[in-house]
């Protein structure tokens, strides 16, 4: 009596590993020819037409303890999802470019504006200064240049002359000389000059009229006491003068005077 055999056929699972191993080597066959540009542009009904080839990737897909008939291709959605990420990564250093340049520009004029503060301050400051000096000089001055006495007239000039500069002091010089002593010595005049106090409702008794770096107008108030052959007494005379104050290498000296 022959044998029978149940179960598949001699060969059977020989034959389905091979198909499958096959398949997967058409496949992976029929991508290399994608990849080199078998397939043309005519080819328009080619349902991988346009895609790009994906190379230098790999990609590790773990097989079942059983195999499998037909290996799994890999999906390009791994491929594709890298895309965005890796142009999103560029827009922090584009902005970084932008700002370095915006970040110079705002120090630059940063820069520009204290030194500009603060070459404003430092004029204010030495405004504030001169003419502070230049008033009190004018105070000082005053006294002596619009005071004298018939006795001892040469000292009293020169400590005017003292106060003096430029062409005023030349002027001071032969003025004095040629009209006021002989005048003196003829009445015995004697003046006494003196800066007024400050008034009962607070005005100052010299002020700054204009002020440049090296040139202040002060006004002041000067009180004139005058004694001579030709007076009665003492006489007060109260008067405005203006005087112009020069800076020199000596401080603060009198260009100018102006009784107002």
């Amino acid at each position: 009596m022959p044998k029978t055999t149940s179960g598949r056929a001699p060969g059977t699972g020989t034959r389905r590993t091979m198909t499958a191993a096959a398949r997967a080597a058409a496949k992976r066959a029929e991508r290399g020819h994608r990849e080199a540009g078998t397939v043309t542009a005519t080819d328009e009904r080619s349902p991988c037409r346009g895609e790009r080839p994906f190379t230098g990737r790999t990609v590790l897909v773990e097989a079942p303890k059983d195999g499998w008939d037909d290996p799994p291709e890999p999906s390009t959605e791994s491929f594709e999802e890298d895309g965005p990420q890796e142009r999103s990564e560029h827009r922090p250093g584009g902005r970084r470019r932008l700002l370095i340049p915006a970040l110079a520009v705002l120090l630059v004029v940063g820069l520009v504006a204290v030194a500009t503060l603060g070459w404003r301050y430092r004029e204010g400051r030495l405004a504030e200064t001169a003419r502070t000096e230049a008033l009190a000089a004018a105070r000082k001055a005053a006294p002596v240049v619009l005071s004298y006495d018939y006795r001892h007239l040469d000292k009293d000039f020169s400590k005017a002359r003292a106060h003096l500069t430029g062409d005023f002091r030349d002027e001071y010089g032969k003025t004095t000389k040629t009209v006021v002593a002989p005048t003196a010595e003829k009445y015995r005049g004697v003046v006494r000059a003196r800066v007024a106090a400050p008034g009962s409702g607070g005005a100052p008794a010299a002020s700054v009229v204009s002020a440049a770096p090296d040139r202040i107008v002060v006004l002041l108030f000067v009180n004139q006491v005058t004694e001579s052959t030709q007076v009665t007494g003492a006489r007060l005379d109260q008067n405005r003068v203006r005087m112009t104050m020069e800076r020199t290498g000596d401080g603060w000296k009198v260009s100018a005077v102006d009784a107002l």
